[in-house]
């Protein structure tokens, strides 16, 4: 068909981790313009309960003034999502500074790409510090979010419902040390991300993780959920969770999940995620 518009193949690993180095060198050079041509429309990045859209990434990443003697992009991993979306998982060392503060370093970081077209193109990034749980780093404040939180609700009520309803079954399985309900609501291909950074590539070894650890939860309580719909089968949803309980005798730590839920046999499953310390 010669009227049939071009479709980017498949990506490699390789592919879109480069695609990853340029975006973070594009940030340390301040190249908006850069960003202005990666970011899908449709981009979003949460940080701290606020939100942030293409147009705010690009006038930040425009203006930002970093003085920075190095940094290398290590540990690459990919995670299908589905046949037009693609999660990239890496190891981010840092020795400088940006907008005259210290690049947290090493991070561990999460970014999502869709298909637009004959290009792959960003649709979400976020970045958790990688330390030890029985010693977690001091969090800064968060910035103040870019936009109302109510402007983050760009999904129906009925998603963001359905999301929470089942993230919220994941938490109480969590607590219940329930790998076979965990197994059910989750993506074989699963990666995730933990709150230091930690990381898991397989659904199997996530589970393992999720059920085998020193963890006493008495409750877990989900809030302030929105919901950004990256298709009408990719969803990616962003909450702050909370439990009352310990792990290896730790005080548990609320956080703020950013999660890619994905329809496979109609319902919604856990394709990718992220956890960070709430401030």
């Amino acid at each position: 068909n010669a009227n049939a518009k071009p479709v980017a193949a498949a990506p490699s690993k390789e592919a879109l981790f480069e695609m990853d180095k340029k975006a973070n060198e594009a940030f340390v050079k301040g190249d908006g313009a850069h960003f202005e041509a990666m970011l899908s429309d449709k981009f979003v990045s949460y940080d701290s309960g606020g939100h942030m859209g293409k147009a705010e990434m690009v006038k930040m990443a425009g203006g930002m003034k970093c003085d920075v003697k190095s940094w290398s992009l290590d540990e690459p991993q990919m995670i299908p999502i589905d046949q037009d979306t693609y999660a990239t998982v890496y190891k981010a060392t840092f020795d400088g500074t940006c907008g005259g503060d210290k690049i947290p370093s090493p991070t561990r970081a999460l970014s999502v790409w869709t298909r637009n077209g004959d290009k792959w193109v960003g649709a979400f990034h976020a970045e958790t510090l990688i330390a030890d749980a029985k010693n977690p780093p001091k969090m800064p404040p968060p910035p103040p979010p870019s936009e109302k939180k109510e402007d983050a609700k760009t999904a129906t009520d009925a998603n963001v419902d359905a999301l929470m309803a089942v993230e919220k079954s994941g938490w109480e399985a969590w607590k219940a040390r329930d790998a076979k309900k965990l197994e059910e609501i989750t993506m074989k291909t699963l990666g995730f991300i933990g709150p230091f950074g930690d990381y898991t590539g397989n659904q199997a070894d996530t589970i393992k993780a999720w059920t085998g650890g020193p963890c006493e939860i008495k409750c877990v309580n989900l809030s302030d959920a929105s919901t950004t719909m990256l298709s009408p089968t990719v969803a990616i949803l962003n909450f702050k969770g909370a439990a009352d309980g310990t792990c290896d005798g730790q005080k548990l730590q609320t956080l703020w999940g950013t999660n890619v839920y994905v329809k496979d046999g109609g319902n919604w499953k856990l394709a990718a995620g992220i956890e960070r310390p709430a401030a």
